[in-house]
This record gives structure tokens, sequence and C-alpha cells, in this order.
């Protein structure tokens, strides 16, 4: 009880509160824009850390990271753009609720469960940290193998339309992210002598290219229309009463997103696709799902704050960093003279209890800041095309520019927004492809590690419990969707 007041008294500090409440400005900012992800806020944000002590850095990591990933969709309710990954899983929902005159609707579910799951996943992360962190230290590559495996099944339930083309499009995916130097045998693959592809595509570039510019195509080729845009309704207008009825979903995407973020290297964006693809195997309406549906967005949408949270149980006790942004943490506490790993825990706990603090009150600044830049947001809506297509372009420029400030992030963008126009045009899911390029090296890197290490042998695949649990899981994916084949056509 002591080391909590000490940590409540040092989050209190003038400074610690005025440092989160600009770093959740910032990253609503971030987030509303495309391609400016939250890890590229998290890197933009460290040089000035620099000049902090311990406790208001890492509250800023953590206050722009939380905001920034929920404002990852509002571009995408908006015009179909997922402002970061971890939006792609639920952007046709929350688009077609837009399609549909409620914006306002998709936008404040989107606030609501964002901040749901991030309580829970700080409050987790509090309480069972040790735990968590004991269970992802047991992982090994066979482990790492079968949770890729169990994502790239999930595009099977995540696509719609013909599951033919679902899979075509995750095979395209895993094309995809074989291309560059292979991690294990040090070979150039696909490259076909470019040096730019030696070290693979950029995921950033290709998401945003196949997500943003089908769509700006379609407004371009699109014939002008004068009806007004559908208005910003009052936010918290039925809220509650939908949220009670997704409370299920509310729980179980909080849930598995904190497990999944506890694992090293998945993050809140495999725990976004679980948990959508989770919502929809469990819905009673599962053929609604793309179209506008509450279960996928509230369920997803919880899934990215509470993975964002517990991302930081491997990293405190282990110094095993569960994401791309707190791989950047580990870096800031060890300028600040603070070593991740379970000796934090007994030689400076207020301070870890501090940060833990300052999670909590920037996802419960979830709401009021939300609802800010949701009304603001709304204004889009009144914007002529010919306006903000130009505006959305060069943000996209900028952000595939940003990636490794080179032209050539911008060339894939332009190439794979291509490719996702014929997709789309051809009825083809761009999301397992997505799913496909995310998964692939993870998938194919833990493969070959693993079969090194048995000499050829496939039995260790099966030989630990936790593996033997996810490969039972991954069969279960496959062959539940035949069960109901058959008991339909019985």
């Amino acid at each position: 009880m002591n080391i909590l007041l000490e940590a409540f008294w040092l989050v209190i500090q003038p400074d610690v509160l005025l440092t989160v409440i600009v770093a959740s400005l910032l990253g609503l900012i971030i987030g509303s824009i495309p391609g400016l992800t939250a890890v590229m806020g998290v890197a933009l944000l460290i040089p000035i850390t620099f000049f902090m002590d311990p406790v208001p850095a890492i509250s800023a990591i953590a206050a722009l990271a939380a905001m920034a990933i929920f404002a990852g969709d509002i571009p995408g309710a908006l015009l179909r753009i997922p402002g970061t990954p971890a939006s792609a899983a639920y952007v046709e929902d929350t688009f077609a609720m837009t399609s549909r005159g409620r914006p306002e609707r998709a936008l404040g579910l989107s606030m609501a469960a964002a901040c749901f799951g991030g309580v829970v996943g700080v409050i987790l992360l509090m309480v069972a940290a040790p735990l968590l962190a004991a269970f992802a230290s047991n992982f090994s590559s066979v482990e790492y193998f079968w949770l890729a495996f169990l994502g790239l099944s999930c595009a099977a339930i995540i696509s719609t339309g013909a599951p033919l083309k679902g899979i075509l499009s995750l095979l395209f995916g895993l094309w995809i992210a074989s291309i560059g130097i292979d991690e294990v045998a040090g070979q150039p693959r696909f490259t076909f002598g470019v040096t730019e592809l030696m070290g693979g595509i950029s995921f950033i570039p290709a998401m945003i290219g196949m997500f943003a510019i089908p769509e700006i195509i379609r407004t371009i080729i699109r014939p002008v229309s004068n009806i007004n845009p559908p208005k910003m309704g009052p936010v918290f207008s039925g809220l509650g009463a939908n949220l009670r009825r997704c409370r299920a979903n509310l729980v179980r995407g909080s849930l598995t997103g904190s497990l999944i973020g506890a694992l090293p290297g998945a993050g809140a964006d495999i725990a976004s696709w679980v948990s959508y693809a989770i919502a929809k195997r469990n819905s009673k309406t599962p053929e609604e799902f793309g179209q506008g549906h509450d279960e996928g967005v509230v369920e997803a949408g919880a899934a990215n704050n509470s993975a964002l949270s517990s991302a930081w149980v491997p990293t405190l006790v282990f110094g095993i960093p569960g994401d791309s942004i707190t791989a950047i943490v580990i870096g800031v506490l060890y300028l600040k003279g603070l070593e991740p790993g379970p000796i934090i825990f007994t030689k400076t706990p207020e301070l870890v209890y501090a940060i833990f603090l300052a999670f909590l009150l920037a996802n419960l600044l979830l709401i009021p800041f939300g609802w800010l830049i949701i009304r603001a947001a709304g204004y889009l809506l009144k914007v002529k095309p010919a306006y903000y297509v130009p505006a959305v372009f060069s943000c996209c420029i900028v952000g595939s520019f940003a990636i490794n400030n080179t032209a050539f992030g911008v060339l894939i963008m332009l190439v794979f927004g291509l490719v996702g126009w014929l997709f789309e045009e051809n009825r083809i899911p761009v999301a397992p492809a997505i799913l496909g390029i995310v998964l692939g090296g993870m998938l194919e890197f833990n493969f070959v590690t693993s079969m090194l290490k048995s000499d050829g042998s496939l039995s260790i695949f099966f030989d630990r419990p936790i593996a033997l649990l996810l490969a039972v899981l991954v069969a279960l994916v496959w062959i539940w969707p035949v069960l109901k084949l058959l008991r339909r056509t019985s």
C-alpha cells in the first residue's frame, strides 16, 4: 500500500500531469493521420524524453501510445483508411456505419471499448504481471510458430466472400512476406536484383497502399453527388445500451488482448485480428460482420488497448519487448538508469507502479479527449472530396516516406495501392493479404528454427504442452467450419 501511495504521489505531480495531457493530444493527432503510427509517434518522442525524469518520460510514451491506437479508428471510420495497423481488422464495420449515416456510433463504440480494454489491461498488468510474464517466458520458437499459424488461420474467418478468394489473398500476403533476405539462410529471395528489396517489404507502406489508395481511386472516379454527408450526432446517445448488449464482447476482447499482448512480439495488431475473428465465430449473426456490426468493433477495439497495456509485462519483468513500442521503452529505461527485469520490482517498485498509474490515467482520459477529437473529426464529413483527397494522399506519402526516409516506401505504397484496387474490383478481400504480410515472417522463421532444433523431426511441434494446446486450437479453427457445413447439409 505504501508503494502505491508513493507511486500515486509521483503521478499527480504537475509536470507529470502536464506531460500526460500533452502526449495524449499528440497521440490523438498522430493516430488520426494515416501512416503515422503509434510506433512512429513514440520514436519521434524519444529525443524529447532525454530531458525528462523517468516517470514523466515513460508516462508520455504510455499516454501517446494509448491515444494513438484509439485515434487510428477515426480515419478508418470516416475515410476507410485505418490510422494504425491495429485498426485495420474492423475498418469495414466502422466505415459501413458511417456510410449509413452513423459515424458517431462507430467512433463512440471504439472509444468506449478502447477505454474499457485499456483499464482492464492496466489492472491485469498491476495484479498479475509476474504470472503473465512467467507464462510468456515459456514460449519457444515452436509456440511462436503455432501462434502465427493461429493468426493466419483466423484469416479464413475474417475474410468475406468466397473462401477460395480469401485463401488467394492470404497466399499473396505470405509471398510478399518472403521477399528479402532469408533470416536463417541469409539468401536473397524475389529481389530481382533490386537493392531496396533486400530488406523486404515494409508493412506500413503496404498497408497504407492497400487500404488508402483504392478508396482514393474510388472517390476520384465516383460521380459527384449532391447528397449531403451524414452529420456527427451525439456520441453518447445510446452508447450505454449498445455496450450493455455487447458486454460479453467487451470482457472477452479485453482478456484476449491482455493474454496476447503479454506474449513477446505479439502486440495489439495480432490481438485485434484474433479478437475480431473470435467475435465473428461466437456471434449469432456472423454474416453481418463487415457490414457495420457492433460486436466486432467492440471486441477488437477492447483488445487493442488491453494488448497495448499487457505488452509491458514481459518488458518490465524480463526485459523482453512485448511489441515495437516497448522495444523502444527498454532503450529509454536504460537511458534513465533503470534496468528492466525482476530487479526493477525490488529496486524501484514505486517507479514501476507510477508507470502503471500513468497508463491508467491515459486510458481514462480517452473518454473526454476522445469525445473532443470525435467532435472535431466530424467536420471532415463536410469537406468535399476535392479538398480532402489531396490532403489524405499527401499524408499517405509522408507516412510511407517517413518509415525509412526513402522514396522507395512511397513507391511500395503506390504499387500496393494498385494491387488493392484490383483486389477489391474483383471482390478479393484485402484483410487476409495484410495478415499474411504481418505474420508471414514470424511463421517462417519460427518453423525453420524449430526444424533445425529437431534435426527435421515434426514431433517437436507437439512435444510441449503449450504447443500442443495451440495446435489443437488451430485444428479446431479449420475443422469447425467443415462441421458446420456438414450439419447444414445433413
